[in-house]
């Protein structure tokens, strides 16, 4: 029995001594190997006892402290109590979601807890509350917010896909979204310098290559229908040597045809050149322009609105100095100073012994342990904050800075008396440590070994003061628009102009080119291509083929080597007709009063001529149901254009085949204006045709009607 007793005595004591070992090894303070750390976990824990929203310090370029209600107001949202940390990216380790369940442990409060970086949204996991979507959430924040993102702006995201109840659905999409899109990182949410420097070339070019383009291109196709305008109304009929005959009188006849001189001397007619583009209607178009690049501007003012870049938040004097007067208040108690918000590296026995090492020294030294990111409010800058923190301390001292993230270590001599040269030639293990949590509490122990050897100066030196950081509002504000590139856009835009300008002009050149290939011609040899004869033709056209036929008549017979005496002869008949039909003034220009039946009969009498100097036989009578189709090479039986009879008139070969319609012209007396009739109930010679009458005797008819002989 006494053996029994022994026994059970022996296990109760070997349990308790495991539970209390056990205990003990659970109690222990966590060491850099340890995963976590109480002090930072504690430290957080104790700031959202205070304020469900904790902005660090440590980044008041990116976020503000000042911008934690706008946090707090997106939170409540959700419905369930939530808690909110925006912390450096270094400040989570490896894992956020140790973090935010050693603060959760600390806080023991149940909620969604959230936390944030300068980087984006990093975690989130609820404690004792049902909220659905929460990891999906996260997904889609991470794949489908752009990478320029501010906190704020992440976790607005974030709660509106909570809250819409599509939380899986739409993190499928972006993830498959991001999946397409590989390693690209898509466009930006806010416009950067590079951004607005573009969008001001791109503006450049706008203001002023658009209005250029289009009044360039609107003066020359002005230009050229004054051009045409002037060849219709005024070309140079060109005749090129003497054909004799005397001047008669006459009175105007067929529509516009009135007395004038015979084409009896030789003569090269003024050209009809409209001459420049007139200033009285160039200064409204440019006018014009100039307001089409002002409305151009404007709306790119409109487009291209953004003043900064990033969500609008701007950094108070008070979240500047926040993180300052943290360090400098902690360094005045205590000349280690260790950043609560950050992983610590060092534990309690490398705290105590480094504490006891500083007060041995004899040279003033403080250390602190604190990351330096780039959104801080010195701007990254170790010099600029180790001023900062030296005017607030007001005390001379050797100022060692370690980031715990990094393993960095920085010294900043002010006034001790240590070689300063010394401090710059140490050993390189005591500038950069490699993983901080492995060696920087050895190697700061070392540094302080290393500077208690340090030679003494005669007198303390002073570092130059280091520039200052850029403001924080100057830093995100964007150069205005029409600024920077603008004017090398705007050289752009101007070459641009001339070029397109120079495109339209010659892509319309080459339209012109093939419509002028399809449009048919006057006969030429053989009659084998159909010259252009519309049946209702407008006066504009009647003036303008006017001119090039008789010009085209004019250069044949200037070609001609040796034609046939009688083709010869009919050639020049007919061009000393359609003279004296459209240009009794001989001015070598187009009558202003020309009607259309004295344009359609001289148009008539030079394709006749054309046809004579190349098929003579065929030039001897035109089309009576059209004569602007020109040689008859059939004859048909039908009636004639005036009624009668039907009998045997001459016809072109696709009247032969089917008649086509009656050639109708505007009467002389109405301007032009008037209602179309057919061609032979009209007054003059070429009503003759509708009869069946040939060219000589046209040429002889028109030449009786101005006493010419």
């Amino acid at each position: 029995m006494g053996a029994v007793r022994r026994a059970g005595w022996v296990l109760v004591t070997g349990w308790l001594a495991v539970l209390f070992c056990a205990g003990a090894v659970q109690a222990a303070p966590a060491g850099p190997d340890a995963p976590g750390d109480p002090t930072q976990y504690a430290y957080l824990a104790a700031q959202l006892r205070k304020s469900p929203v904790y902005v660090s310090d440590q980044i008041p370029r990116e976020v503000p402290r000042s911008t934690a209600p706008s946090f707090a107001r997106e939170a409540r949202r959700l419905g369930v109590p939530t808690y909110v940390m925006v912390l450096p990216h270094t400040s989570y380790g490896t894992e956020a979601d140790g973090l935010l369940a050693g603060v959760h442990d600390r806080l023991g409060r149940r909620g969604l807890y959230v936390a944030l970086s300068d980087s984006g949204l990093d975690a989130a996991q609820t404690y004792g509350v049902d909220l659905p979507g929460t990891a999906d959430a996260v997904s889609e924040a991470v794949y489908a917010m752009p990478y320029d993102a501010t906190p704020r702006e992440v976790f607005r995201h974030f709660v509106e896909v909570v809250a819409s109840g599509q939380a899986h659905q739409r993190a499928e999409e972006a993830r498959a979204a991001h999946e397409d899109e590989g390693l690209d990182d898509g466009p930006g949410l806010h416009t950067d310098t590079t951004e607005r420097e573009n969008q001001s070339f791109v503006t450049g070019i706008a203001v002023l290559g658009i209005p250029l383009t289009v009044l360039l291109v609107t003066v020359h196709s002005l230009q050229r229908r004054r051009v045409r305008r002037a060849a219709a109304a005024g070309g140079a009929v060109r005749v090129p040597a003497a054909r004799g005959g005397a001047q008669g009188g006459g009175e105007k006849a067929g529509g516009g045809m009135k007395a004038g001189n015979g084409a009896g001397s030789a003569r090269q007619r003024p050209g009809g050149d409209p001459g420049p583009f007139p200033r009285a209607r160039l200064l409204p178009l440019m006018a014009g322009a100039a307001v089409l690049g002002g409305l151009i501007a404007f709306t790119a003012s409109q487009v291209f609105d953004d003043t900064t870049s990033g969500d609008g938040s701007r950094p108070t004097a008070a979240d500047m100095r926040a993180r300052i007067d943290r360090v400098s208040a902690g360094l005045r108690h205590d000349p280690l100073y260790l950043d609560p918000e950050s992983r610590s590296t060092l534990d309690g026995a490398e705290r105590d012994r480094l504490r006891k090492r500083l007060r041995e020294l004899d040279v003033p030294v403080v250390i602190a342990a604190l990351p330096t990111p780039p959104d801080d409010e010195s701007g990254g800058s170790t010099e600029l904050l180790a001023k900062h923190v030296h005017d607030r301390l007001r005390r001379d001292a050797l100022m060692v800075f370690a980031d715990p993230a990094t393993g960095g270590i920085e010294l900043v001599n002010y006034s001790t008396r240590v070689d300063d040269s010394y401090l710059v030639d140490r050993p390189r293990d005591l500038t950069y440590t490699g993983p901080a949590e492995e060696q920087l509490g050895r190697h700061l122990d070392e540094l302080l070994t290393y500077v208690g050897k340090a030679p003494r100066a005669k007198t303390g030196g002073r570092p130059y003061d280091p520039p200052p950081a850029a403001d924080p509002v100057e830093e995100k504000a964007l150069p205005g628009l029409f600024t920077g590139d603008f004017e090398p856009g705007m050289v752009i835009g101007t070459f641009a102009a001339g070029l397109v300008f120079g495109l339209v002009a010659a892509a319309r050149a080459v339209a012109r080119r093939l419509v002028r290939r399809r449009r048919p011609e006057a006969p030429g040899a053989g009659g084998a291509v159909a010259p252009a004869a519309p049946d209702r033709p407008t006066l504009s056209w009647l003036r303008r083929t006017a001119r090039q036929d008789l010009d085209a008549l004019t250069a044949a017979l200037e070609a001609a080597a040796a034609p046939p005496e009688e083709a010869r002869r009919r050639a020049w008949e007919c061009l000393d007709a359609a003279a004296l039909l459209i240009d009794g003034d001989s001015d070598g220009r187009i009558d202003a009063d020309a009607g259309p039946v004295g344009l359609a009969c001289a148009v008539v009498l030079a394709r006749a001529g054309r046809t004579a100097l190349g098929e003579p036989a065929a030039a001897r009578h035109v089309c009576h149901r059209n004569p602007l189709h020109g040689a008859a090479r059939r004859r048909a039986t039908a009636r004639p254009a005036d009624g009668g009879p039907a009998r045997s008139l001459p016809v072109c070969e696709a009247c032969r085949v089917a008649f086509g319609p009656v050639l109708r012209l505007r009467s002389s007396g109405s301007g032009g204006r008037g209602g179309y009739v057919p061609y032979a109930t009209l007054p003059g010679p070429l009503a003759a045709l509708g009869d069946g009458v040939g060219i000589d005797q046209l040429t002889r008819d028109v030449r009786e009607y101005f006493g010419v002989h």
